[in-house]
């Protein structure tokens, strides 16, 4: 099943921004051996969390209404919070908790089962692995020379390093889908970002 499309229902919808976020949840949920079939779990690509409220007025309107699950960047906090508030399917269950933190923070959507990633999630992966690593990344991947060559760019040059990779990823169609996965994979366990590792947690707690 790939992003924005479910071949039948499925117990748990986990909604994510983009392709991306799709790929860097599905690499990490095989890694720490949630498996998303047997969870009877989907993840799926919204193009964008400004579609959040069709996907769940969707999903409301499905005859078995599902748990739902989202990542999503922590600027849209006030957003997300608004269309969860009004469209979040709590009366069905969705969610992993209830009262677990205060309306309209980070925490209190996390409670409901929506994890932010600070500020993206790759700005989540480039602190988790360090600018080196993901340098050697690029490199390993033919991406440094470019990289190199971006550093260079007027606008770039007295940004931080980390703020010129997360920009970079972003410059070319297809490169954040592309270095998702890839970034994951070349994460130490101990350092898998909260958000990641909170949402692949609820997957397999729904599936218990």
């Amino acid at each position: 099943m790939r992003g924005g499309e479910r071949n039948g229902a499925s117990a748990t919808v986990v909604l994510v921004e983009g392709e991306s976020d799709r790929l860097a949840v599905e690499t990490l949920a095989a890694r720490l051996g949630c498996d998303l079939v047997a969870a009877d779990a989907t993840v799926v690509s919204m193009g964008g969390v400004t579609n959040l409220r069709r996907h769940l007025a969707e999903l409301s309107a499905a005859p078995v209404r599902p748990r739902v699950l989202g990542l999503f960047d922590a600027g849209e906090l006030a957003y997300v919070h608004a269309v969860v508030e009004r469209d979040g399917l709590r009366d069905a269950g969705a969610g992993i908790g209830a009262g677990g933190g205060t309306p309209g923070t980070l925490a209190g959507l996390a409670s409901l089962g929506y994890f932010a990633c600070e500020p993206d999630l790759e700005g989540e992966l480039i602190r988790a692995l360090g600018t080196d690593r993901v340098e050697q990344l690029l490199a390993e991947h033919g991406e440094l020379t470019r990289f190199r060559g971006f550093q260079q760019q007027p606008a770039q040059r007295s940004r931080a390093t980390d703020a010129q990779l997360r920009r970079f990823m972003g410059t070319h169609s297809g490169r954040k889908a592309r270095f998702a996965p890839i970034l994951v994979d070349a994460l130490e366990e101990s350092r898998i970002p909260v958000a990641l590792a909170a949402l692949v947690a609820a997957v397999g707690d729904g599936a218990a």
